[in-house]
């Protein structure tokens, strides 16, 4: 369940990135925003699965909660925030203090 709302928070990331890019660059911009945030999780899931897999190498139990994947998913979290932060919400941030900046010297 927690990684089914893991995904749910990647899903609204990827659609938060697209429509930003597709405001300023256009289509392609929204889709190559998409496309990096793909690439960006894939990479870091198949870094932190064998992490996860050190850490709890126990099977899971038919009702445990929390089992490997979703550590891996939580710790894929950590450094994929850290990216979304840098490319997608600081950028948006940079250009609505450009805007304001222009309309004050006008």
């Amino acid at each position: 369940m927690i990684d089914l709302l893991i995904y749910h928070v990647h899903v609204i990331a990827a659609i938060y990135a697209f429509t930003v890019r597709w405001q300023r660059d256009g289509m392609k911009g929204g889709f190559l925003a998409v496309a990096t945030c793909a690439l960006v999780f894939t990479i870091l899931w198949a870094m932190t699965g064998p992490i996860a897999r050190i850490i709890m190498p126990d099977a899971p139990l038919p009702n445990q909660l929390f089992t490997a994947d979703t550590l891996s998913l939580t710790l894929l979290l950590i450094p994929e925030s850290i990216f979304f932060r840098a490319f997608f919400l600081r950028a948006t941030d940079a250009g609505q203090r450009d805007a304001e900046g222009a309309s004050l010297q006008n």
